[in-house]
């Protein structure tokens, strides 16, 4: 009889090698969490520089606070999803909060960022659909397309050219999708959004970006990338979390169109999952609002992430792109030195992520950090320090 975990056999052996090399890179505890940019880790404070906590928002007393009431006077969970049990008020305020925030008509929740796009993408695709997505996209992207039944037809990431003939040769009928995202999480790169914007109104199709990790980022509103381009307009549809800048858990799809709400009737992952807890909802409509009061929190991001980003490539480090954004990658030659080098840097006092194939674009080995408006100048200072230190050491080498 066949094992089921055969097929994990490969796996497992991979993470023996990665223990014999030391921490446990990819399922590390933290002892204790002092603040967005410090932790207990192993007995030492640690500068952590890879958490995706963009704003530096988690410990914020007013966003704790609004937590703590929601528990009091709602309760620990909702214990079942809004199409069975009904939406609390609360979840209503955030949609609404939210849609007013983001400049859409419509606003619909999710209890995880990944559920947003399973759902959002299954709703709005089907058999007889097709979608069109970078191949450098999100695995929740992928699985949202899955899910969906919809045709699905991959272009070079970021290739605008490469979707215009991809459009110009099919001959499918039903709907098209295209799914772009804002901010790509391994490399930190943006789409061009306007390259693919004149596809759109070259061949018709509907746009949905995944601005995950550019909500809160980037924008004179803080939108994200359809912000920042000056292009909401030409953006049929965006997706969300709340794990990012929000410093929460959920997600949201936001639109225009007069039949957007049909989606909490059609898509499963809003329909059969258990609607998000009183607290987290109140937490993120209290940080949502301390957004929109507080954009200087936005030019701290970036003043910080242009530090790290010139520090980084004054050592000489190989990135993930050319571009500033709060995602600095490093890219390394293999995963053994990768592994190595990461747990050199955890030592040293700084906590990176390790990001390794298959779950990266090119089979890229990464040392990924993400920059937070909360991270001081010597903060990022010690992070460019310590790097130098164990290049120094003789664990880095440019990938070829």
């Amino acid at each position: 009889m066949t094992d089921l975990f055969d097929k994990h056999r490969g796996i497992a052996e991979r993470h023996e090698r990665m223990m014999s090399l030391g921490v446990n890179a990819v399922s590390l505890t933290n002892d204790r969490i002092l603040s967005p940019t410090r932790a207990i880790i192993n007995g030492r404070e640690t500068v952590l520089a890879g958490t995706n906590n963009y704003m530096g928002i988690t410990f914020e007393p007013d966003c704790i606070a609004a937590g703590q009431e929601a528990l009091g006077l709602y309760g620990t969970g909702t214990t079942g999803s809004r199409i069975a049990n009904g939406s609390y008020a609360l979840h209503r305020d955030l949609e609404k909060e939210l849609a007013g925030f983001l400049n859409r008509t419509h606003c619909i929740m999710f209890t995880t960022g990944y559920q947003a796009n399973l759902g959002m993408l299954a709703g709005l695709a089907g058999p007889k659909d097709t979608i069109y997505l970078d191949a450098d996209s999100h695995s929740s992207i992928y699985d949202g397309c899955t899910l969906s039944g919809a045709k699905l037809v991959r272009f070079r990431h970021n290739d605008a050219s490469d979707l215009d003939k991809r459009l110009a040769r099919s001959e499918d009928g039903g709907g098209r999708l295209v799914v772009l995202e804002g901010i790509y999480s391994m490399l930190g790169d943006r789409a061009p959004l306007a390259d693919f914007v004149e596809v759109k109104k070259k061949h018709g199709f509907q746009l949905l970006v995944d601005e995950a990790h550019s909500f809160g980022v980037l924008g004179p509103n803080g939108r994200g990338l359809a912000d920042e381009a000056g292009l909401e307009d030409d953006v049929d549809f965006v997706v969300g979390t709340f794990s990012k800048s929000i410093g929460a858990i959920g997600g949201f799809g936001a639109g225009n169109h007069p039949l957007f709400n049909m989606l909490r009737y059609t898509s499963r992952p809003y329909m059969f999952t258990a609607s998000p807890s009183p607290a987290t909802v109140a937490t993120s409509l209290a940080a949502i609002r301390k957004l929109k009061a507080e954009p200087e929190r936005r030019e701290r991001l970036a003043v910080n992430s242009a530090r790290l980003f010139n520090g980084f490539k004054a050592l000489g480090l190989a990135l993930g792109c050319d571009s500033v954004s709060p995602i600095v990658a490093v890219n390394c030659p293999d995963e053994v030195s990768t592994i190595a080098m990461w747990n050199a840097l955890l030592n040293a006092g700084v906590y990176v992520n390790i990001a390794l194939p298959p779950g990266t674009p090119g089979k890229q080995c990464l040392l990924r950090c993400s920059v937070s408006a909360a991270h001081t100048f010597e903060d990022i200072d010690r992070i460019i320090a310590l790097f130098g230190e164990v290049v120094a050491q003789g664990h880095y080498k440019k990938a070829s």
